[in-house]
């Protein structure tokens, strides 16, 4: 058996932020030789990462970047512990996907899991990042949100932890400022649509049909449910279209009314929370 010194497991560990214990045997069954401990230590954890496949990954973190030609892309990247999430390593990782992804032009994961990275892909190098640091983990949902230009906002939630929520807003117009509101009310709002006009036609049937039948059971007058109905759908839309819904910072103008006064219209936007 090869006798390691602590400055090689230092230098393993260091690089690859393995355990003590499992660096040294690597070591020793590699005979001292660097290069083949991390080829046993990766091979080790590959084989943990089936092992780990059907474990949850309800923490992580979300990212964000703006691209030369006026788009942004927005990921959120899993794990499963906060200590792995918050860790120089995962969040170093994430920082690569993210420049990987967007370089790619990915709009899903599926392509962006299959974009080259560092001579391998996005998928390869998360793999590889999971199976050293012991952690299942994924790269859950991807978005690439239009200009022409574009306002990004992350929040962290703990100031322990990296981002957990991000808002990505496209916007024509020049006032930065108002779209960076906008995007701070999405992270607040969580408005599923941009306008009352994409929400699909059978959504807001199956939601006229509840409320009629509400209103019905509530023994509200006939002549009157037309105009409840319409009422109670305003709310409806309000809840899930983000230019329908109360200012955050200003509940007397809608969102579509803020951003008209600043001379911008909001053309896209994407939000994602880990875990949700």
């Amino acid at each position: 058996m090869a006798n390691v010194s602590l400055a090689d497991i230092k230098a393993l560990r260091e690089q690859l932020g393995t355990g003590m214990i499992d660096t040294k045997k690597a070591l020793e069954e590699a005979d001292g030789d660097l290069e083949k401990a991390t080829e046993i230590l990766r091979l080790k954890g590959a084989k943990g990462n089936a092992k780990r496949a059907d474990r949850s990954t309800s923490e992580g973190l979300v990212a964000a970047k703006e691209n030369a030609d006026g788009t942004a892309t927005l990921i959120e990247l899993a794990c499963e512990t906060d200590f792995v999430a918050k860790g120089d390593k995962f969040v170093g990782l994430a920082d690569r996907v993210l420049d990987a992804v967007a370089e790619s032009g990915a709009t899903d994961v599926d392509s962006a899991l299959a974009a080259p990275l560092d001579g391998k892909t996005v998928k390869d190098v998360i793999d590889e990042v999971a199976a050293i640091l012991g952690e299942k983990m994924e790269l859950r949902r991807v978005a690439r949100v239009q200009g022409p230009h574009v306002e990004i906002y992350l929040h962290r939630t703990s100031k322990d932890l990296p981002p957990q929520v991000g808002v990505v807003v496209g916007y024509t117009g020049s006032d930065a400022e108002t779209a960076r509101g906008i995007a701070q009310h999405i992270a607040f709002a969580n408005p599923t649509y941009l306008s009352k006009d994409d929400v699909p036609a059978e959504e807001v049937d199956r939601e006229r049909t509840l409320v009629e039948e509400i209103s019905r059971g509530e023994g509200k007058p006939e002549a009157a449910l037309p105009k409840i109905i319409e009422g109670r759908l305003k709310g409806f839309f309000k809840q899930i279209a983000l230019l329908e819904q109360d200012y955050a910072k200003d509940n007397k103008q809608s969102v579509a009314q803020v951003a008209s006064g600043a001379g911008i219209e909001v053309t896209d936007f994407a939000r994602f929370r880990v875990g949700a």
